[in-house]
């Protein structure tokens, strides 16, 4: 009865995790896989098409394009932002004079609205009387140059995901404990060393966290895209996969393929997301004393 009891109390407790998990992920997962199967332009009568749209967004070179321009994005932005948010973080945990000031300048632009910043940027990177080509004393078209459109957008994520990634590798150095330095430092290890033997191994929870939601987030990036370069950028060379599905839902009203293409987008990131714990999963520890 007591058992019976304390699971009947387990999932009351769980309720409101368990609705939020069901109305804001796995409602709207269903919705989009109901809708993939059916012809839809917002204002009519929706129409069931089978996998017809399946065939037409895999006949579409646009939507693959699209998947290689944002991998090229990832690539450029996760290892970026993770080696200077580590570094910024080692930096803070110094105790250097005036260290609490830049983490908070620091995570500024992460909590700041991204469409906000992306106008702000473009402001600084504009052609003309652009900030940057000011202090640079010379004209360069920073998002208009098809070699440097999608470089320049991906240094502003940077920018503004570098804040972030330091916020929790500081809180995952704070969490390792001095005196395992200390003895690594008694029998004679350097500091290069100390930082490869000891910091960088574990920090991999840590690692793992910010990779995860980083790499979910940047293969979603929309709102700073969109504001720096419209429309997919010259010749398209900054149409990632959210400004596609955007395009074809609310400009093609093509919601069907809108939602393939969503649906391509949630599978590839769960395979990824699997991969990375699979990976970490055999090199991290989470106990000192293992």
């Amino acid at each position: 009865m007591r058992q019976r009891r304390d699971t009947r109390t387990a999932y009351l407790l769980l309720a409101p995790s368990l609705f939020g998990i069901s109305a804001f992920l796995v409602l709207p997962i269903l919705v989009v896989a109901v809708l993939a199967l059916q012809r839809w332009d917002l204002i009519g009568p929706r129409t069931f098409v089978g996998l017809d749209n399946v065939v037409e967004v895999a006949a579409d070179g646009r939507f693959a394009r699209s998947l290689l321009i944002t991998a090229v994005f990832v690539a450029i932005v996760i290892p970026a932002q993770t080696v200077l948010g580590l570094v910024a973080a080692l930096l803070l945990n110094r105790g250097l004079r005036g260290s609490a000031t830049f983490r908070v300048l620091y995570v500024l632009p992460w909590i700041c609205a991204p469409l906000a910043l992306g106008v702000m940027w473009s402001w600084v990177l504009a052609p003309t009387d652009g900030a940057l080509n000011a202090l640079l004393g010379r004209r360069v078209e920073w998002l208009a140059d098809p070699v440097l459109a999608l470089p320049s957008v991906a240094a502003v994520t940077v920018w503004t995901h570098v804040g972030y990634v330091a916020l929790f590798f500081s809180a995952g150095l704070r969490a390792i404990p001095d005196t395992v330095h200390e003895a690594a430092t008694l029998d004679g290890a350097g500091a290069w060393q100390r930082f490869w033997r000891i910091t960088l191994p574990l920090l991999r929870p840590t690692t793992f966290f910010v990779l995860v939601t980083q790499i979910i987030a940047t293969f979603q990036v929309f709102d700073s895209v969109y504001a720096l370069t419209p429309d997919g950028g010259p010749q398209g060379v900054t149409d990632v996969v959210a400004g596609r599905i955007y395009y074809e839902a609310f400009e093609q009203r093509a919601v069907g393929q809108a939602a393939v293409m969503a649906l391509v987008l949630f599978v590839l990131l769960v395979a990824i997301t699997l991969v990375q714990q699979r990976w970490f999963a055999r090199r991290t520890t989470y106990d000192l004393a293992t």
